[in-house]
């Protein structure tokens, strides 16, 4: 599962490293990113990458209501193709979500110790993810969009049992490219991040509200 994630490296930074032309968003840092919440992700439209924001929960362009977007933040890598919900996004409809960091809560002696799993450098990265466009009976649309997660690597497991894909950089063109769509090459993806670049630390108690939004959030502490 993957319920919370950073973003706080600067804009220019981002868009060297996702290849953007532009930033048409005001990104503040945001450091403890929830459901429910806008969030920015990265298109290919025409053969160029494009950032613009979707609520984070997907809600399918066939759902009765936007209600169904609450259970629907995360898709499993290895059922895309026999949900309903993911399969025909899976096809046209993929995306990025550009982060620096994501939390899991790890079960210890005197209750959960939140921690925040990051690159060893740092860097930002993008979680595989898919989006779709929901028409409200009013005719207002929705644009919605959902995490792709995958069994954990030697980082996480001993935290939680699933992890968000991570793209390789060296992927996330063929990922975006809607073009073309290869179902096994796709899924070959979708596997977990190398650990050897990753590690976790213990963060304060305070993320667990998503009120709490402030560099505090992802300061180290210790162990419980």
């Amino acid at each position: 599962m993957c319920g919370r994630f950073t973003l706080v490296t600067d804009p220019e930074k981002l868009m060297s490293r996702f290849q953007l032309q532009e930033i048409p968003l005001d990104l503040k840092p945001r450091y403890n990113i929830a459901p429910g919440q806008t969030i920015p992700a990265i298109l290919a439209d025409g053969g160029r990458r494009r950032i613009g924001q979707l609520r984070w929960g997907l809600v399918p362009s066939w759902a009765q209501d936007e209600k169904i977007g609450y259970k629907m933040i995360n898709a499993r890598a290895e059922t895309l193709q026999e949900k309903p919900a993911f399969r025909r996004l899976f096809e046209r409809k993929r995306c990025m979500i550009p982060a620096d960091g994501f939390y899991e809560w790890k079960q210890m002696d005197r209750g959960k110790q939140p921690v925040r799993i990051t690159m060893r450098d740092g860097e930002p990265f993008a979680f595989a993810g898919l989006f779709d466009t929901w028409t409200a009976p009013d005719g207002q649309k929705l644009h919605t969009c959902t995490i792709i997660t995958t069994r954990p690597n030697e980082v996480v497991a001993d935290i939680h049992d699933r992890m968000p894909v991570i793209l390789r950089q060296e992927d996330e063109d063929l990922w975006l490219d809607r073009e073309s769509f290869d179902p096994e090459l796709l899924r070959s993806l979708l596997a977990p991040y190398d650990a050897g670049q990753m590690r976790a630390y213990p963060v304060p108690t305070i993320v667990g509200s998503p009120k709490n939004d402030c560099p505090e959030c992802i300061k180290e502490v210790s162990w419980q």
